[in-house]
């Protein structure tokens, strides 16, 4: 049975260590530093999200300078993206500048041309149709902000978790909505395989040549969010820089599938 997602595979050798050792080298500096960790950084590395995101898509278009290409795949994007963006957080937390906002501004200014280069692509080869990437983030934000009021009002206790506890319900939420888009809409594949049994169940029921496959796949992400941020606001609480750590991985693991999906939908 296969467990990894499809297209999981390491970097040859030389990128592998490379990466080792700028992981090694960003955890040592944040075990001797400390850093103070808030809502706010966890908000401030949505756009580093975003980024990653965005170069595995044009990775998978094959638009990347063939130096750089290794470091784009699955897993290693994730760990090439993390080294880049906690060794700003380091430098900026060492020089006493605000660690969110050189977070946020540094992000940014690595998304746009991380976008950029497949946009630009599709668009030179006239590819480019951003429709429904536009509807599946408008669905995304209100749905998750609908999910985000009800989760405050059930489990008034999860507004400790303020923006990292949004952005990973919104993650989530559009990590479920795009790929229910991709498969229902767009006849996009699906590559995780635990995804892929919740599609194959709901292609079972009675709804499905009503409304589709997707729906549930979009109520899972739902609930798993909720629960999941709902649970780990008692941890925020009493550890907070362990929880809002954790909380990010979580926001990542949505977020970013999710945008990847928009991009991609939109170029290819």
């Amino acid at each position: 049975m296969q467990v990894l997602p499809e297209g999981f595979a390491l970097p040859p050798l030389p990128y592998l260590l490379a990466l080792v050792v700028g992981l090694a080298a960003v955890g040592y500096a944040f075990y001797r530093r400390r850093p103070a960790l808030t809502d706010r950084h966890v908000l401030a590395l949505a756009p580093w999200m975003v980024t990653g995101s965005a170069l595995h898509v044009a990775y998978a278009l094959g638009v990347l300078p063939a130096v750089v290409d290794p470091l784009m795949g699955t897993p290693s994007v994730y760990l090439t993206v993390g080294v880049v963006a906690g060794g700003v957080w380091v430098v900026a937390d060492a020089l006493n500048w605000p660690v969110p906002t050189a977070l946020a501004v540094t992000g940014v200014v690595a998304a746009i041309p991380a976008v950029g280069l497949p946009v630009s692509a599709a668009l030179a080869a006239g590819s480019f149709s951003p429709f429904w990437s536009t509807v599946a983030l408008v669905v995304s934000l209100v749905l998750a902000a609908v999910a985000w009021t009800a989760l405050k009002t059930i489990r008034p206790e999860t507004t400790v978790t303020h923006w990292a506890g949004a952005l990973a319900v919104f993650g989530h939420t559009l990590d479920g909505v795009s790929t229910a888009v991709g498969l229902d809409v767009l006849s996009f594949g699906e590559r995780t395989p635990l995804s892929r049994l919740i599609f194959e169940f709901a292609a079972e029921l009675p709804t499905a040549d009503i409304i589709g496959t997707g729906w549930l796949f979009v109520l899972v992400k739902l609930l798993l969010a909720g629960f999941v941020v709902s649970i780990m606001a008692d941890y925020v609480r009493e550890e907070p820089s362990e929880g809002l750590l954790l909380l990010t991985l979580v926001a990542a693991v949505g977020l970013g599938p999710g945008v990847h999906n928009l991009i991609l939908f939109a170029v290819a």
